[in-house]
């Protein structure tokens, strides 16, 4: 199976990682695991005042703060993921993402780092459930 894993840093992608090593079902060596993030892009005042270069860096640094613990702790439970990143709207861009790259199973947090804005069910979880074609797994 082909499983996209949209992480953000929250606690949510922590509790997502650990329900997925639980689940002997959605874990193991014959699935192919990407782990994906989306960088906000940053206002377009903004990147013309710093330049391309610095803005490139800006995401780089972001996108390694996400991904390398994700990528870490599969990695201490023996898999090896593929880590991939864009920038744009969360939602939209998961959404796009998973359906492009044909994956069998989308999972991520309920919730982000905005978490209080909306607290049954996460504005980027929302997004991805109107969006996405590919099946869901939202883990709260």
């Amino acid at each position: 199976m082909k499983i996209l894993l949209a992480v953000d840093g929250s606690d949510y992608t922590q509790k997502m990682l650990a329900y997925l090593t639980a689940h002997k079902e959605l874990f193991g060596a014959g699935n192919a695991y990407t782990v994906f993030t989306v960088q906000p892009p940053l206002p377009p005042r903004a990147r013309s005042a710093v330049g391309k270069e610095v803005v490139n860096s800006y995401y780089a640094d972001e996108t390694t703060k996400v991904l390398a613990p994700a990528s870490e702790y599969l990695a201490g439970h023996g898999i090896a993921a593929q880590s991939e990143w864009k920038v744009g709207h969360a939602g939209e861009t998961i959404a796009k993402f998973a359906e492009e790259g044909q994956f069998d199973l989308l999972i991520m947090g309920s919730h982000g780092h905005a978490a209080l804005v909306n607290l049954v069910m996460g504005s980027v979880a929302t997004q991805v459930l109107a969006h996405c074609k590919v099946p869901v797994l939202l883990v709260r």
